[in-house]
């Protein structure tokens, strides 16, 4: 804000300050005046107006500045309080953050040094290992964004389907489509991840004796559709939508990253659950 426009900010205030006590030192001479005449001096000499008015108004005025003055102290006192818990957040919030530089890379050093240690000829389990890892760093780095390349986002999501996969029954089907023509946009990270979590948790068997898992992504002039689809167990009544934190946070997530931009549709059957979500690219 300019200097002239705290001056007059200033000037405003003192020229309000002065025009109360004013008023308050006219009201009480009334009021000082008619308590005298019938109370307090009964029947001797008056004070004049004038003699009245200037003691009022010096009265006010010390009475105005002594509190004005302690309310400064008062507010001065309470904003060192809250600048020094503001650095004592800010050297917190610096600490934290320097940990969090520091865990990831023992983590991580910790992975190679396991890695290094499983049998070369034990290639599942180094791939395991390896999708983990790069899973583990997409989360940490390239997260900490608003929107992300989905060229990124769909390699995520096939490490985690490789190894879920991998610590599945060997008779769970699962694959991922993929359109030619999805490629060359953002998207916000970790959107679709809920929903396929959801979909390895509580895939069952059909009613053909089958487990089976689909995924697609599709994009069709500026709108996405993602759609997920799995087997549950037949007789399985209750609806999955709900289930845990992770499905109520990608709501949440959709309600604000694309506000009117999304549609959600569930499809629950008695041995199929299904996802379609369309998101309207910017």
């Amino acid at each position: 804000m300019p200097v002239f426009l705290y001056r007059r900010k200033y000037i405003a205030f003192a020229l309000g300050v002065l025009s109360g006590i004013t008023v308050a030192s006219l009201l009480r001479v009334v009021l000082a005046t008619y308590l005298n005449e019938y109370f307090f001096l009964v029947g001797k000499t008056q004070p004049g107006y004038r003699e009245l008015f200037t003691s009022s108004f010096l009265n006010i005025f010390i009475w105005t500045v002594c509190i004005l003055s302690g309310k400064l102290v008062a507010d001065r006192f309470r904003f060192q309080q809250y600048v020094a818990e503001m650095e004592k957040q800010k050297t917190k919030a610096e600490l934290d953050f320097l940990n969090a530089q520091f865990n990831p890379h023992f983590l991580f050093n910790s992975i190679n040094s396991i890695y290094g240690q499983i049998d070369k000829h034990n290639t599942p389990a180094r791939n395991m290992l390896l999708s983990f890892s790069e899973m583990l760093r997409y989360q940490l780095y390239d997260c900490n964004t608003e929107l992300i390349a989905i060229d990124k986002e769909l390699s995520y999501i096939k490490n985690y389907v490789a190894l879920q996969q991998a610590r599945k029954e060997e008779s769970l089907q699962c694959n991922i489509e993929v359109g030619k023509e999805v490629a060359g946009f953002m998207v916000a990270p970790l959107l679709f991840i809920s929903f396929i979590e959801n979909a390895f948790k509580f895939v069952g068997t059909g009613e053909d004796g089958t487990e089976w898992i689909h995924l697609s992504f599709k994009k069709e002039n500026n709108t996405l559709t993602f759609h997920c689809a799995n087997t549950k167990d037949a007789g399985r009544k209750e609806s999955i939508l709900h289930k845990g934190i992770g499905i109520n946070n990608a709501k949440r997530r959709l309600a604000l990253i694309y506000p009117g931009k999304h549609q959600l549709e569930v499809t629950d059957t008695e041995t199929t659950y299904e996802v379609t979500l369309q998101l309207e690219l910017t």
